[in-house]
């Protein structure tokens, strides 16, 4: 055999099927992370801001109208009673803004809360200003939800959520690599489960105690951080080694295909959900890093308002992580006895 045949050889014993599929997988998952951020991210606009008025009955309908027929439709205006119910719809997390028209005079009032996305705050200013302007009146802007001074642009809840979710797929994905993709029985599921508990709880009270006490980078409760971060952590560890038990080492893709290359574009944390592209936008809640980042941002500058429904979806990704992985186990184990 010649030194030319030797190393064929030795590259078609080493670039088997399986890994070609693997290499190949790589390449998709490249791809579609290229896709999927510069699509979400480079050229926000916003769309159908829930935005609220509150004006004399006349005054109000004028401004929704002029509101209404921006291009592009910026805004989804209502009007609302008064100053008072503005601040608390804000505060409540129903709507991301208002405008307070006063006909008595040329300066009104704009209600923003750069505690939910800074770059959505200055963005709703700016289309204010420029509509206030041509109507030959100026904006005073007050911040409802003020975003710490230490948070800047009001990303430390994205990067928090995103630091649990990269903790969560870690995890499970060393002990796939460790002990094998799909556990061999009932009871090593059951084992790796607790173990990615164990992992969850030390990782949410970590980073807790990183961004508060140590940081200072967000206000808001410790305890209730502390449980966020276990929710995801584990949400995302146990979804990832559902998709172990699945589809084996492949599973470690998908779940990055869903938490890294999907979820985080798709979060709402460097531009809030209403600055998001449609795709984007539709699937951001129903994923753990939006989910994660939409009630991080309620913790710290909300009162932990408008929590229910993501908290729902992190607690649904949990259950069906553990309930997949325990089923596949079983599945397999009865396949072996067979």
């Amino acid at each position: 055999m010649t030194q030319n045949d030797s190393f064929l050889a030795e590259v078609k014993d080493a670039v088997t099927p399986r890994a070609t599929l693997l290499v190949l997988g790589v390449v998709a998952l490249q791809l579609l992370f290229i896709a999927s951020y510069v699509g979400a991210l480079h050229n926000p606009k916003p769309k159908d801001v829930p935005f609220g008025v509150v004006a004399p009955q006349a005054a109000a309908q004028q401004a929704v109208t002029r509101l209404e027929r921006l291009p592009g439709s910026p805004f989804d205006p209502r009007t609302v009673t008064d100053e008072a119910t503005a601040r608390k719809q804000i505060t409540n997390r129903d709507i991301d803004g208002a405008l307070i028209v006063d006909p008595a005079r040329t300066t009104d009032t704009l209600l923003v809360a750069s505690g939910g996305g800074t770059v959505l705050a200055t963005t709703l200013e700016k289309y204010v200003t420029t509509l206030e302007t041509s109507q030959q009146r100026t904006v005073r802007t007050v911040d409802v939800a003020r975003a710490s001074a230490q948070d800047f642009d009001g990303l430390s809840s994205f990067y928090l959520v995103v630091g649990w979710c990269v903790g969560g797929y870690l995890c499970a994905s060393i002990l796939a690599i460790s002990t094998g993709a799909r556990p061999a029985n009932l009871r090593r599921a059951v084992i790796r489960l607790v173990v990615m508990a164990l992992v969850s709880i030390a990782g949410g009270l970590g980073g807790a105690v990183i961004v508060g006490p140590i940081l200072g980078a967000l206000p808001g409760s410790v305890l209730a951080f502390w449980g966020l971060g276990a929710l995801i952590t584990f949400a995302v560890g146990a979804a990832t080694l559902a998709l172990q038990g699945v589809f084996g080492v492949v599973g470690i893709g998908l779940a990055i295909l869903l938490v890294v290359i999907a979820g985080n574009p798709s979060a709402g944390g460097a531009f809030p959900l209403p600055m998001l592209p449609p795709f984007w936008k539709a699937i951001g809640p129903a994923l753990p890093p939006g989910a994660g980042t939409w009630v991080a941002r309620s913790i710290a500058y909300f009162k932990g308002n408008d929590t229910t429904a993501a908290l729902l979806v992190l607690s649904a990704w949990a259950a069906a992580g553990i309930a997949i992985t325990l089923l596949a186990a079983g599945l397999r184990r009865e396949r072996a006895a067979d």
